[in-house]
């Protein structure tokens, strides 16, 4: 009897909804606004940098760049792109019967060797495919299709070329197989683990409980979020005392299927809020563009619950609207508007952007269609 009541008592909680019927505002929070500010062009400048140094010649022609710009989301020209950091591209003619061509400036071949090095160390090759292989294991299925996981592959720290580069030396983790897109209905090509990696699925929560507690993982505890809130935000008293019964509620891992609660419920928001907090935890900035997180979201059926639940934790995560787009933080990875865990690759990205604020103005009358006057061409410096 005792047993069939508590079964009955928890199915109640896990339809049970108390969420009330209040907004939640939006209070812009400066510090993480300036997180992500200042890497505006930031992407954009190192997918172009990595379509340059992948030739062989490690230059291409001027002329070609302009197809490149939907590909590497340019908001300009290329050439008004190249124009306005001509300390990071220098334009050349290899020969007077050659077209002009552009290719980085020593400083930042340097930097792009740097980088190069640390994607090719041991350790930063085995964290990377951890992470990745964690990403796969939060679909439940261990299968993504490529262009899922090419949103979030600048946020992972996988290096451009990860397919060849990394996925192919690690036959006992990943395998590339065509499979149905589930959104589209057409055949697309998927990352997938070869076997389940069980000793991965701990959730960075899970671990800290663990940590602090001294004991192993156990399912059902009730691990509580940490909340951060931009100076003079209050939540509405109905709306703290919600939040407040939710955080009591049984932690459900990202890495369980719990697609069977009610889908309204407050138990499915907090295992949704589970899955977004590792998403973003895995990522090396701790963020990434919101559409990232729907287009996921999407894809593995959560429908509109994710953009719900970070709605409702402005606590927990923090949605900006700087540089064109809209960006989801986690909170407790920023110390105003510095990361608090250092990852070399983030440290690398903050020297190209002391490099492209190095720039500086261009006079207009220095530039024929983007390019320098005073460039010599190869010939005329030989002669």
């Amino acid at each position: 009897m005792a047993a069939a009541t508590a079964t009955k008592l928890g199915r109640s909680l896990q339809q049970r909804r108390t969420f009330i019927n209040a907004r939640v505002k939006w209070v812009g929070d400066p510090y993480l606004d300036e997180a992500v500010q200042r890497e505006k062009n930031l992407k954009q400048l190192l997918s172009l940098k990595d379509r340059i140094v992948s030739s062989p010649s490690k230059s291409l022609p001027l002329s070609s760049l302009s197809l490149l710009k939907p590909l590497v989301n340019l908001h300009v020209t290329a050439a008004a792109f190249l124009q306005k950091y001509p300390s990071v591209f220098a334009t050349f003619q290899p020969s007077r019967s050659l077209p002009l061509h552009v290719r980085l400036t020593p400083q930042a071949l340097d930097l792009h060797r740097e980088e190069e090095t640390i994607h090719l160390s041991p350790t930063h090759r085995n964290v990377a495919v951890q992470r990745l292989a964690k990403l796969l294991m939060l679909t439940g299925a261990g299968s993504l299709p490529l262009y899922v996981v090419d949103r979030f592959r600048f946020d992972l720290g996988l290096p451009p070329d990860y397919v060849t580069s990394l996925i192919c030396d690690y036959p006992d983790y990943f395998e590339v197989t065509e499979v149905n897109d589930r959104l589209n209905g057409g055949k697309t090509l998927a990352l997938s683990l070869t076997s389940p990696r069980k000793s991965l699925a701990v959730s960075e929560m899970e671990r800290r409980e663990s940590t602090i507690n001294g004991s192993r993982v156990k399912k059902g505890l009730r691990i509580r979020y940490s909340m951060n809130f931009p100076k003079g935000y209050e939540l509405e008293k109905r709306i703290k005392n919600w939040v407040e019964q939710w955080q009591d509620l049984p932690y459900i891992s990202p890495y369980e299927n719990a697609f069977h609660l009610g889908s309204n419920s407050d138990q499915a928001e907090k295992w949704a809020v589970a899955v977004l907090h590792e998403l973003l935890y895995l990522l090396v900035s701790k963020k990434t563009e919101t559409e990232n997180v729907l287009c996921l979201g999407e894809y593995l059926g959560f429908g509109t619950r994710l953009k719900k639940a970070l709605v409702h934790h402005p606590g927990i995560f923090y949605m900006s609207h700087k540089i064109r787009t809209q960006t989801v933080v986690l909170r407790e990875g920023y110390h105003k508007a510095f990361l608090i865990e250092k990852h070399p690759l983030m440290g690398m990205r903050h020297r190209y952007l002391y490099l492209m604020s190095r720039s500086g103005r261009v006079k207009k009358r220095d530039y024929v269609p983007g390019i320098k006057r005073s460039t010599p061409s190869v010939d005329a410096q030989n002669s």
